[in-house]
């Protein structure tokens, strides 16, 4: 009998916990305002070079990115011989970008162009017709 009498009052405590984090969240969610985003106008852009690169040459190529006007700091990524980089399209343009990293260096590389048939294809990667989709925005609607 006294199992049963503890066995209650710790199930009690646990669905009031339960209870009281799902107020929480349903407070946060309803309270919370959408993000405003102040880098609207921040691009990113890819530069492929034809040989590998080493450590010593991936710091050089960071160094002559970050000296160029418009690239956002620590957001230059070097991995299989590509460089990511994000910038303000307000200020520059990945022509720009390329042809100044050139102009410092003698690199073997080129500037990525997103292909046609990609340049209106939709990067989503949820589907818009799938429950969790019409559901999510469902949530969002009621809410904002």
């Amino acid at each position: 009998m006294k199992m049963n009498k503890n066995l209650k009052i710790g199930l009690k405590v646990v669905s009031g916990i339960a209870v009281l984090f799902v107020a929480i969240l349903i407070y946060h969610i309803a309270t919370a305002k959408p993000a405003v985003y102040e880098n609207a106008n921040l691009q990113v852009s890819r530069i492929d070079f034809k040989s590998d690169i080493d450590s010593v040459e991936a710091k050089k190529i960071n160094h002559d990115l970050r000296t160029i006007n418009g690239i956002t700091s620590d957001s230059i990524i070097i991995k299989r011989n590509v460089v990511v980089y994000f910038h303000n399209n307000k200020m520059t343009d990945s022509k720009q970008v390329y042809a100044e990293l050139m102009s410092k260096g003698s690199y073997n590389a080129q500037r990525f162009i997103l292909p046609d048939n990609l340049a209106n294809k939709e990067v989503c990667p949820i589907d818009p017709n799938s429950f969790t989709y019409k559901l999510s925005q469902q949530i969002n609607h009621f809410f904002n």
